[in-house]
């Protein structure tokens, strides 16, 4: 069964960090205030993504400039083809959750 989990992190805008919720891998990218979460493993050939480029609302992988939505984790430029998870993520009581079941596609 699916749960919210608290994450006990300060991740001013512009920073990252990533999680391990289950069996995920987690990307949390504050992105000015907005906070998103998708999986950390690039569906090319499983690099992680935390050593990529953010810029927006976009990562892009390091290893072959695959780069994907920090929104809803559709692939946005090849060589990727596959979308990668997204995980909602709210504020509840004053407290950062992440949910550790993707979203449906």
């Amino acid at each position: 069964m699916a749960h919210w989990h608290d994450v006990n992190v300060n991740l001013a805008p512009g920073e990252h960090t990533v999680l391990t919720l289950g069996e995920f891998s987690i990307l949390l990218v504050n992105t000015g205030g907005d906070f998103y979460a998708v999986e950390n493993i690039c569906p090319h050939d499983g690099g992680e993504l935390d050593g990529g480029t953010i810029d927006n609302t976009t990562v892009t992988c390091p290893r072959h400039g695959a780069c994907f939505s920090l929104k809803n984790g559709a692939v946005l430029k090849p060589p990727a083809f596959e979308d990668i998870g997204s995980f909602p993520v709210r504020t509840h009581d004053g407290r950062l959750q992440v949910y550790d079941e993707p979203r449906e596609p």
